[in-house]
């Protein structure tokens, strides 16, 4: 059984921070005074699927097994992977499903994955796969012929409501992302996803990660103008 998450070090650095000016009754600058800390991931190609999905791919009876936990809430990395299959027959193996199963098939990739499958994939909203391209998905069980679903996912940051309130921000507004380091570069649309359940996340994709050159250490910032 996967062991429950641990608290994320930058959740840990936040709590010890705000202990330290409150000891020493000092006001704590802005960053400080968030709610929450502010983490910056990756997030490396994969796909969300429908059971159905999985039930083609995998056979009967069969479901996502967690493999690790992710930062948001009940979100993990699930053991199972499959195979993309491109338009020019060019293929992606070992292509990693994220879980729990959802309402709808996505499948994400960043742009040098698009280019070299033979995709031209738009950049959009988790959810928003309308009139996006299809690709085939092959598992241990059986194929799965998708008519749509193949995106570039956009920029976006997890808020909750409290970290919303503390950003000024609404659901939909878009904010900008400083990431600090020597190849230090400014996102300027963001989009904001604002759910209770949230934790304070930005997710850009690995061609962006590695263009600024992202680390576990970089000095990241929200910005809201």
């Amino acid at each position: 059984m996967l062991a429950p998450p641990v608290p994320h070090r930058a959740e840990v650095e936040h709590l010890v921070r705000r202990a330290l000016y409150e000891r020493l009754g000092r006001t704590p600058p802005r960053l400080a005074q968030a709610p929450h800390p502010l983490v910056v991931n990756a997030s490396a190609r994969h796909c969300h699927l429908t059971l159905a999905a999985v039930t083609t791919l995998f056979g009967a009876g069969r479901s996502l097994t967690p493999m690790k936990w992710l930062y948001q809430k009940g979100q993990f990395a699930a053991q199972e992977t499959v195979t993309l299959i491109g338009p020019r027959s060019r293929v992606i193996s070992n292509l990693r499903i994220l879980g729990p199963c959802r309402d709808f098939n996505q499948i994400e990739l960043a742009l040098t994955d698009a280019v070299s499958l033979g995709f031209d994939i738009p950049v959009r909203l988790s959810g928003n796969i309308k009139g996006t391209p299809g690709c085939m998905l092959m598992g241990p069980a059986g194929f799965l012929e998708l008519s749509e679903g193949v995106i570039r996912a956009a920029p976006h940051v997890h808020l909750s409501p409290e970290d919303a309130a503390f950003y000024g921000v609404k659901n939909g507004d878009y904010l900008r992302l400083r990431v600090g380091g020597d190849c230090g570069i400014t996102f300027e649309r963001l989009l904001a996803r604002i759910h209770p359940d949230f934790k304070l996340e930005v997710h850009i994709d690995t061609d962006e990660a590695n263009a600024c050159g992202l680390r576990t250490d970089s000095p990241v910032e929200l910005l809201t103008s």
